[in-house]
């Protein structure tokens, strides 16, 4: 059977989370295809909040199969602190339900040390907004070929020989060009020993695994990180992620056939958000945009930052829309604009003296877009306790229609709030 995918449609922090929760009791297998511990999925069900940044959100469902694909980028404390702490809550991991490609990448002490010393080095509208959790110099190791593979932890003599290379390079460059402390081969060296061990039982092939249960009509659900808009080749450069949470990352990341996939769902705020630097051509005035966080939560799952907001723009969603080919739009967090009468919508941008519907996909052309708004009527009523669209405020359906009407695609689900029962399809 066809596989779906989930994507973030914009900046990231979209709600993926509790959609894949939500969605995997209809999936046999959920896959995480890209990124790193830099991403943060959260779920709350009754009083309990699991906040995920490796395992695929279907974890939560101990009869079903989650798998970290090839393109993650793998920080083994993080992981191992990830599967203690949920165990901890109950949920049960294993072998069984956890299987982690061999070829996936791993993030090291080196990398995260990198990171941190280079976006200390920039200044000002230069920072990227990095998480720090050495994501980008993970990646950059990969494409240099000379980065450490899980498979590669279970090889004791060659895994010291690239280590023992890679820090020749790395150490040089902290001290001599960032002014950083070296990294200690020991340290590094202790640390995969120790980890190796913990996650050993759970790595596989697991593009092999992936294509098996496809031809086996398993039902397969992919789950990206962070947005559409953060994607490294079509996001808002260099303000982006280092990966592809796109369409095109499900395959390279788990290894399948485009033809495999069947739905492509966008997951979208009624709103936007954005965590760290970049452009962000709705971002709101000061007072309205703190009213947004208070009443969103707007704070970083994985960094606690807050995140910055701005009103719905529609010129970047249609472009992310056409992009990955998106089937269905999940509006989520439709109940935070409750507290405005009225609610301003991007439908173009002016820019370079001309107005526009094409999107400005480039992070620093970017800030020089100015949005052209398209004021909607509130709704002025709390949707918290809604369960059926019928029962939705006129007002909501006109600008749920105004999003489908300018994109082409329809919104199918609707979020009203960050608890399970409040999803609301149509």
């Amino acid at each position: 059977m066809p596989a779906d995918v989930i994507i973030g449609s914009q900046w990231g922090d979209e709600g993926k989370g509790k959609i894949v929760d939500l969605f995997s009791e209809k999936y046999d297998v959920i896959v995480r295809y890209q990124g790193g511990a830099n991403a943060g999925h959260t779920v709350i069900i009754g009083d309990k909040k699991y906040v995920m940044h490796l395992l695929p959100s279907g974890i939560l469902h101990p009869d079903k199969l989650n798998i970290i694909g090839n393109s993650v980028v793998l920080d083994l404390n993080a992981l191992v602190d990830e599967i203690n702490g949920l165990k901890a809550q109950g949920i049960k991991i294993t072998s069984k339900n956890l299987i982690i490609s061999d070829n996936a990448h791993v993030v090291l002490p080196y990398h995260k040390a990198i990171d941190k010393a280079r976006e200390g080095k920039k200044t000002g509208e230069k920072k990227i907004g990095t998480t720090g959790r050495g994501i980008g110099p993970a990646y950059t190791d990969k494409y240099t070929r000379t980065g450490i593979r899980v498979r590669d932890l279970f090889k004791a003599k060659t895994l010291e020989e690239k280590i023992t290379e890679n820090l020749d390079e790395k150490n040089f460059l902290l001290k001599e060009f960032y002014g950083a402390e070296p990294v200690s081969k020991k340290t590094v060296m202790d640390e995969l020993e120790k980890l190796s061990k913990i996650i050993k039982p759970f790595v596989g092939s697991t593009s092999a695994v992936i294509n098996e249960a496809n031809k086996k009509g398993k039902k397969i659900l992919f789950e990206g990180a962070q947005g559409a808009l953060l994607d490294i080749d079509f996001g808002t450069y260099p303000f982006v992620t280092s990966s592809n949470p796109t369409i095109g990352g499900v395959m390279t990341g788990a290894g399948v056939s485009h033809k495999v996939i069947n739905k492509v769902w966008g997951i979208t705020k009624a709103y936007q958000t954005r965590v760290g630097n970049g452009p962000m051509p709705t971002e709101m005035d000061e007072k309205t945009g703190e009213a947004t966080r208070k009443e969103g939560g707007e704070f970083g799952a994985t960094t606690g930052r807050p995140r910055r907001c701005g009103w719905l723009d529609l010129v970047a969603l249609k472009y992310v829309c056409e992009l990955n080919g998106l089937t269905d739009i999940i509006l989520t967090k439709i109940d935070v604009l409750s507290i405005f009468d009225e609610i301003k919508v991007c439908t173009e941008y002016m820019y370079k003296s001309k107005k526009t519907r094409s999107f400005v996909a480039d992070g620093e052309e970017l800030y020089s877009a100015k949005p052209v708004y398209k004021t909607l009527k509130g709704w002025g009523a709390d949707l918290s306790k809604i369960r059926k669209y019928a029962q939705m405020p006129a007002d909501v359906k006109r600008y749920i229609k105004f999003i489908e009407d300018y994109t082409g695609v329809k919104v199918s689900i609707v979020s009203v709030g960050p608890e399970r029962e409040q999803i609301i399809k149509r």
